[in-house]
């Protein structure tokens, strides 16, 4: 994934993604095979390229994707009295407004990127759209190692077929 090479995806979040703010996401592991500050790239990109596909607000997806995940606490080792899907996206808005102005779209994706945790429904296409590639990059980072050991296995599995 090059999003780094995307030069209309950059004038949307590269100077958020520099911020020390988002850059301090990458200290934070993710997913378990992740830190924050990927998770929240792949997110964000992804996301993009989706809503720019469908002609949809592809700049609130990016920089709602890329913001999605804003706070700095370990979720695993962090009590709270309401859970976790219900605090954190309430605590990354408030961390995004401090970077940034935040449109409703750009809200929205953020506090609603938890749907199906929680109650509230997405009110925009473009937070249907980063809730669901949410999940798909947790998917994906969480089964990392898993993914390399098929694959490894498919790949003996051929030579053998080819012996």
């Amino acid at each position: 994934m090059h999003y780094d090479h995307d030069k209309e995806y950059m004038t949307y979040v590269g100077h958020l993604i520099q911020h020390p703010k988002v850059q301090k996401l990458s200290t934070i592991p993710h997913h378990i095979h992740s830190n924050r500050l990927e998770h929240s790239i792949h997110v964000s990109y992804t996301s993009y390229k989706v809503a720019k596909r469908f002609g949809w607000d592809a700049k609130s997806a990016a920089r709602g994707g890329l913001l999605h995940d804003l706070f700095y606490y370990d979720w695993r080792e962090t009590k709270f009295t309401k859970s976790h899907a219900w605090v954190h996206p309430r605590i990354a808005v408030r961390n995004a407004r401090k970077i940034t102005e935040l449109n409703a779209r750009e809200e929205d994706i953020i506090v609603k990127h938890m749907w199906g945790a929680t109650l509230a429904p997405p009110r925009y296409k473009e937070s249907f759209v980063v809730t669901m590639v949410d999940k798909y990059w947790a998917i994906k980072e969480a089964s990392k190692p898993l993914r390399h050991k098929m694959a490894k296995k498919r790949f003996f599995h051929r030579k053998m077929l080819k012996s």
